[in-house]
């Protein structure tokens, strides 16, 4: 799959994006297990033209984690070209404009997913920010604003038009939020179509190897992109990416690879930011590991884990969980 000049081999597997979760650390750590594509955090176009340096700093890339896309989003025209130019100087690969994201603070004012309900500016946005660059731009989406309005089949056509480069598609719609099954039935339509010749992403519901090779051949997608599926559990990419190579399951690493894995993760936050920031950043993974899984009463430890507010706490924990697998 090639997105303009950028060659992702055949099938990629790619990290999607999410806020509060795809800092440069998280990306670096996917694509050292194989992530062929890795995505910043949404980058507000309003916040980025005011030069906020909290979002100035979400431009950050590294040689490590190439080929990586910034993704924008916003509602506005001018921002949003003006967003993209301050982008590209950052030297990404590619950028991405975000029509997809569903939460209320951002939906509800018009940007991300809220443009599923002004096609006509989503559209000039998409064009004029694809005129305005010299880099890729991609778009990412879902079916429709809701069950009423799927128009996803349409919609990439017109957004192929705009001069887009690839179109990432999240199978459900705004209304669902991340609720229910995502239906990449619709997904499949879109890569179906004969009129469509930009490469047709899938996203939406992958957490396993299986599910992956499954979604590439049952719809005929691209690609493929993971997102919750990857929090506390960046280990999943060389998985799939196994999985795809070979048919078989990768064999599983002792308990205490995982945990370290963790570790690592923990320690990075915290250099990135600091210890009480860093521990409150890295939850959301420890929460969402399934790592833990099935190990008998471990409701208190979990408590204790997502409560502890130093890392010499925080490891003192993983020890206690790492002897009961030794």
């Amino acid at each position: 799959m090639n997105i303009g000049s950028i060659d992702l081999g055949e099938k990629p597997v790619l990290l999607a994006p999410m806020e509060d979760v795809t800092d440069v650390s998280f990306r670096q750590m996917c694509k050292r297990f194989g992530a062929d594509l890795v995505y910043t955090e949404f980058v507000s176009s309003d916040a980025l033209i005011r030069h906020v340096g909290k979002t100035k700093a979400k431009l950050t890339v590294s040689a490590g984690e190439r080929p990586v896309a910034i993704q924008i989003y916003g509602k506005d025209v001018d921002t949003m070209v003006e967003a993209a130019r301050i982008c590209e100087e950052a030297q990404p690969d590619l950028i991405d404009i975000n029509f997809g994201c569903p939460v209320k603070k951002i939906a509800g004012k018009g940007a991300g997913a809220g443009m599923l309900r002004d096609i006509p500016q989503m559209l000039r946005i998409a064009r004029e920010v694809a005129k305005a660059v010299h880099l890729p731009v991609t778009v990412k989406t879902r079916l429709g604003w809701d069950a009423g309005s799927l128009i996803i089949v349409e919609l990439a056509e017109q957004l192929q038009d705009c001069g887009i480069a690839a179109l990432s598609i999240h199978g459900r719609t705004r209304a669902q939020m991340y609720a229910g099954e995502a239906d990449w039935t619709l997904i499949g339509e879109v890569k179906n179509n004969p009129r469509m010749y930009i490469p047709i992403i899938g996203n939406g519901d992958i957490a396993s190897a299986e599910t992956c090779r499954e979604r590439f051949e049952r719809y005929g997608v691209d690609g493929v992109m993971i997102g919750r599926g990857s929090i506390g559990r960046p280990w999943i990419f060389e998985e799939i990416k196994h999985f795809l190579r070979t048919g078989a399951s990768l064999s599983p690493q002792p308990f205490a690879w995982y945990l370290d894995i963790l570790r690592q993760q923990v320690l990075q936050s915290v250099e990135r930011l600091d210890e009480r920031r860093g521990i409150l950043h890295i939850r959301r993974h420890l929460a969402a590991t399934p790592l833990f899984k099935g190990i008998p009463e471990f409701k208190p430890t979990r408590v204790a884990m997502l409560r502890a507010e130093t890392v010499d706490r925080l490891f003192e924990i993983f020890r206690s969980i790492e002897n009961l697998f030794s």
